[in-house]
């Protein structure tokens, strides 16, 4: 196929954004905002613990995994390295937006 959405995904695993491990950081990172609001975060230190772990996971990544020993280049891991911040806290960030709190009281939750 030849639709933009096709090419997007295409050029994202060309440069090594996406990879198997994307949808974890996506769990995690819904998984630690969630559990950060239930110890009483509020909606922003949510997001920014995810971002601390995200990051200091990442720190941890590079020093046991290296760069281009695992991902071929250094330029894929940089990017890789980035999509997995940017999609953790981006969907930390989606979890905790007003609209969807306004979604569960809606639903009577």
């Amino acid at each position: 196929m030849n639709n933009p959405f096709t090419k997007f995904v295409s050029w994202t695993i060309d440069k090594g954004a996406l990879d198997h491990w994307t949808a974890y950081h996506i769990a995690a990172g819904l998984a630690i905002a969630k559990i950060a609001q239930w110890c009483g975060a509020s909606d922003l230190w949510a997001v920014l613990w995810v971002l601390i772990i995200g990051i200091a996971w990442e720190i941890f990544e590079y020093f046991v995994e290296g760069t281009e020993e695992t991902y071929g280049t250094v330029s894929k891991w940089a990017w890789n390295t980035a999509s997995d911040i940017v999609v953790e806290v981006g969907a930390a960030w989606w979890m905790v937006l007003p609209a969807g709190h306004a979604v569960c009281s809606a639903c009577g939750s």
